[in-house]
């Protein structure tokens, strides 16, 4: 029985594993082909039947993303839009879980339910409120509009939630019998125990914050006011796309966020995997 037991979770295993490469590479081509065709020419990237390979490195269409758009503006407009919307949502919205989580007082179900609600509702459904807003402001076309409407984050609020309810409440006592006030319980506590889950919060809000496209299309119509996906969005015409300065474009884009994905995927895999847990 042990024996035909092992067999069978040795089958399992591998048609898992099979399974998981499979969609590896299902994930993975998409971005292999973004990378071939940024290094072909124009005729190259749309030749009947498909060429896989070129004949030649190109790697001028890098150099002409930068000539023919304002890539160092959005690059700017870009990591400051998401460096804003990922660090004041981590600030506000961590200070938020913390009393949702360990702080009694009146109403504190429906505040939360509230908060959770915006989280079932489209994010188009806001846009004509916050441009009325950023209008009298007088902020329409300005990189403040890009993040000034996104200082708070449900989810984040959330996820931080469900891992302030899991850390023991002993140690809360124990820091009040020691004179520690509520914020103090919070940055000196609560804080380092949770910087898993904080970890992941800056990524998702990151990743968020970067592909972004459709509210800085609307803010924003200066070309020194765009982001990157909405400054690559303006790169395809309705006649004709240079899909190699496209594609050269889009793989400078996405750079930034393979590489804090991988310094910070340990710590982010283990706070959305503790999340589900908890959850």
């Amino acid at each position: 029985m042990n024996g035909s037991e092992t067999l069978s979770n040795k089958k399992t295993n591998i048609v898992i594993h099979a399974v998981l490469i499979a969609t590896s590479v299902v994930m993975i081509v998409p971005f292999i082909w973004m990378l071939l065709t940024s290094v072909k020419t124009p005729m190259e990237a749309t030749q009947i039947p498909v060429k896989i390979f070129p004949d030649v490195l190109r790697w001028g269409s890098y150099t002409e993303a930068f000539v023919q758009s304002s890539f160092k503006y959005y690059y700017f407009n870009t990591a400051f839009s998401a460096l804003m919307k990922t660090v004041f949502p981590i600030i506000f919205s961590s200070m938020a879980a913390f009393a949702f989580a360990r702080i009694r007082f009146p109403g504190r179900g429906i505040c939360f339910f509230v908060i959770i609600s915006v989280m079932m509702v489209p994010n188009p459904v806001f846009y004509t409120p916050q441009y009325l807003m950023m209008s009298k402001l007088g902020l329409v076309n300005t990189v403040t509009a890009l993040w000034i409407a996104a200082l708070i984050s449900p989810f984040a609020t959330f996820l931080l939630r469900q891992f302030f309810l899991g850390i023991s409440k002993e140690l809360e006592e124990a820091a009040i019998l020691d004179g520690c006030n509520p914020f103090q319980i919070y940055w000196h506590i609560m804080l380092p125990l949770v910087k898993s889950a904080l970890v992941a919060v800056v990524i998702i809000q990151m990743l968020w914050a970067w592909n972004e496209l459709q509210w800085p299309l609307i803010i924003n119509s200066s070309p020194e006011k765009l982001t990157l996906s909405a400054g690559l969005a303006t790169l395809v015409s309705k006649f004709a796309t240079n899909y190699p300065v496209l594609m050269a474009g889009a793989f400078m884009a996405v750079i930034p966020m393979i590489l804090l994905f991988f310094v910070f995927q340990k710590r982010f895999i283990e706070g959305v995997a503790f999340s589900a847990h908890k959850g």
